[in-house]
């Protein structure tokens, strides 16, 4: 039961979070920001589509149970969470799920940001680890894992190009 609330909860979540991010994105497009790497943007998206259908079938397939450990990966969770949410509380308006630049706007530098250069970033990575390991998914979390870094490692590089021409305006 714990595994359909969990993950019911975190695919709602997501949801809710484009539709905030949808309406970042137009605040910030209207306000003469530039948008970089659409496409990436795209395989990110079938990415984390495709977690949750393995999440999902991993769990039902292979009939997974809770993780002898699934404590202490919940609580991994939950910070995870935290920082996500710190993260997009700090950003306001100027968060989004999309790489979107709008000129003039300062770097910020408070909440988490004054202490992590990517936290957002560093809590979707303990979540996708970490979901998957409360309920013995091992498959998801290594497979999931490995594709998220190598994504985020591309996005984090087109991220920081964006903002050092922000910074250098």
């Amino acid at each position: 039961m714990l595994f359909y609330i969990l993950t019911g909860f975190v695919i709602l979540q997501r949801l809710v979070e484009l539709v905030i991010a949808k309406r970042n994105e137009r605040v910030s497009l209207k306000a003469g920001g530039k948008e970089y790497d659409r496409k990436g943007y795209s395989v990110i998206v079938i990415m984390h589509v495709f977690f949750f259908i393995s999440l999902i079938a991993e769990y039902l397939y292979f009939e997974r149970t809770l993780n002898k450990y699934w404590i202490v990966f919940l609580v991994l969770f939950i910070a995870a969470q935290a920082l996500r949410y710190w993260a997009i509380i700090s950003l306001g308006s100027q968060w989004n799920t999309r790489i979107i630049i709008v000129p003039g706007l300062k770097l910020v530098k408070h909440g988490p940001f004054k202490y992590f250069r990517h936290p957002n970033y560093m809590a979707v990575i303990t979540e996708l680890a970490v979901l998957p390991l409360i309920f013995s998914c091992f498959y998801t979390a290594v497979i999931f894992s490995t594709l998220n870094l190598l994504l985020l490692k591309r996005r984090i590089e087109i991220e920081e190009k964006a903002l050092d021409n922000l910074i250098n305006e």
